[in-house]
C-alpha cells in the first residue's frame, strides 16, 4: 500500500509540473500571432514590436540568479507558488486597455516569473527523480511546448471570437496560469519547503562561473533559445510577407508548434536509447539549414515541409539544452546553480536576435537578412559541439 500511495503522489508532482510548464510561454509566444495586428492597433515600428519578444526574454536571463536564494528562502512549493501568481497577474493586466506600455511592463514581469520557475523546477526534478530526471524533464519540456503550441494555435482564435479583441486574446491566458496555481499549491506537499531548505544549505556545489564546460552550455542554450523565440515572434509575418493570410500564417505556426511539441516529449525518451548530446546535436543542425533554406528559398507546398523540418529541430534543441547542466550536476542544488548559471546568461544572449531581426527589417524593408541571421544561428550550434565535447 505504501508504494501505491508513493507512486500516486509521484504522479501527482509531475502533473504539477506538466502545468506549470504550460504557462512558460505564452505571455512571450502569444505576441508573435498577432504581431501584425498589435502594430497597426499601437502605431509602433518593427524594432519596437520585437522589444515585446526580448524585454521578456531578456528578463529570464537577467533574474534566473535569483532563483537560488529565492528557493532558500522559502522553499520550492512556496517560490513556484509565488511566481505563478505573478504569470496570473501579469496576463490578467492585459485585458485591461490597449497600450504598449502596458505590455512592456507585462513583458517584464512575465519575464521575471518565468526566469526563476526554471532552475527551480530544474533543481526539483533532479532532487525527486534521480534515476528518470531524463524522462521528466522530458514532460516538463512537453509541458512548455503545449503552451507555446496553444498559444499559436488559440490566440489569433480568441482575438476573432471576442470581437477582434487583442487585450481580451492576450488577458485570457491568466486563467491558464490560475489552473496551475490551483493544482501546484494541491499536488505539491507543504513540507517540500522544509526538505528544500534542509538539502540547500547543508550540500557543496562547484560554482559554474568559473567553470569552462559551463560556458559553453551557456552559448549553447543561448543560440538554441534565440532560434526558438524568434521564430516563435517572426514566423507569422515572415508568412505573410510571402501573401500567406493571417489565418494561414497562424495555421502554419500552430503546426510547427504541434511538431515541437510531440518532439519535446519523444526526443529526451529516445535520448534515453540514444544518450549521445553531440550527435542529436549535429543531426538536427543539419536539418535546421535545411529547413531554413526551404522556408527562405521556396513557396506554397514547400513551406509546410520547411515548417516540419524547423519544428522538429526546435522541439529536440531545447530539452537537450535543460540536459546538459543536469548532465554535469553532482546534487540538486548544483543542478540549481547550473541551470541558473545557463539559463540566465542564455536567455539574455537570446534577446539580441528578435530585437536584431527587427531593425534589419526596419533598415532593409524585406526579410533577407532575417533568414540570413537564422541560418547563421544554425551554424552556431553546429560548430558549438565542438566546444561542448571538451570535458
Amino acid at each position: 500500500m505504501a508504494k501505491k500511495q508513493w507512486t500516486l503522489s509521484l504522479i501527482l508532482v509531475v502533473i504539477s509540473i506538466f502545468f506549470v510548464a504550460l504557462n512558460m510561454r505564452p505571455a512571450v509566444t502569444g505576441i508573435g500571432p498577432l504581431y501584425n495586428v498589435l502594430m497597426t492597433s499601437l502605431h509602433v515600428s518593427n524594432t519596437s514590436m520585437s522589444f515585446l519578444t526580448s524585454i521578456p526574454v531578456f528578463c529570464m536571463g537577467l533574474f534566473a540568479p535569483l532563483a537560488v536564494p529565492l528557493q532558500r528562502k522559502v522553499g520550492t512549493k512556496s517560490a513556484i507558488t509565488f511566481l505563478v501568481a505573478i504569470l496570473v497577474f501579469a496576463n490578467g493586466l492585459r485585458l485591461l486597455q490597449e497600450s504598449y506600455a502596458l505590455l512592456i511592463v507585462t513583458s517584464f514581469a512575465a519575464g521575471l516569473a518565468i526566469a526563476m520557475i526554471g532552475p527551480i523546477l530544474n533543481a526539483f526534478i533532479k532532487k525527486k527523480f534521480p534515476q528518470r530526471f531524463t524522462t521528466v524533464i522530458g514532460i516538463y519540456s512537453f509541458g512548455i511546448g503545449v503552451g507555446a503550441t496553444l498559444s499559436a494555435a488559440l490566440t489569433v482564435t480568441f482575438y476573432q471570437i471576442f470581437g477582434n479583441s487583442w487585450t481580451v486574446a492576450l488577458g485570457i491566458w491568466a486563467l491558464l496560469a490560475l489552473g496551475a496555481l490551483v493544482i501546484w499549491l494541491w499536488a505539491i506537499p507543504s513540507q517540500q519547503n522544509e526538505q528544500v531548505l534542509k538539502i540547500t544549505t547543508t550540500e557543496y556545489a562547484r560554482n559554474p562561473w568559473t567553470s569552462g564546460r559551463a560556458w559553453a552550455i551557456l552559448l549553447y542554450f543561448g543560440l538554441q533559445t534565440s532560434l526558438f523565440f524568434s521564430m516563435m515572434a517572426w514566423l507569422t509575418p515572415l508568412l505573410q510577407d510571402k501573401g500567406l493570410s493571417l489565418e494561414t500564417a497562424s495555421a502554419m505556426l500552430t503546426f510547427m508548434s504541434i511538431v515541437q511539441m510531440i518532439g519535446n516529449i519523444a526526443v529526451p525518451m529516445l535520448m534515453e536509447k540514444w544518450s549521445s548530446r553531440m550527435v542529436w546535436i549535429l543531426a538536427l543542425g543539419f536539418v535546421g539549414l535545411i529547413g531554413f533554406t526551404l522556408l527562405w528559398l521556396t513557396s506554397g507546398v514547400y513551406l509546410w515541409l520547411a515548417v516540419l523540418l524547423i519544428g522538429i529541430v526546435l522541439s529536440g534543441l531545447f530539452p537537450i539544452g535543460l540536459l546538459l547542466p543536469l548532465d554535469e550536476a553532482k546534487n540538486d542544488l548544483e543542478a540549481n546553480s547550473w541551470s541558473s548559471m545557463v539559463l540566465s546568461g542564455g536567455f539574455m544572449l537570446s534577446a539580441i536576435i528578435p530585437i536584431m531581426i527587427g531593425v534589419c527589417y526596419d533598415i532593409t524593408g524585406n526579410h533577407t537578412w532575417t533568414y540570413i541571421i537564422f541560418l547563421l544561428l544554425m551554424v552556431g550550434i553546429i560548430v558549438s559541439t565542438r566546444l561542448l565535447r571538451k570535458k
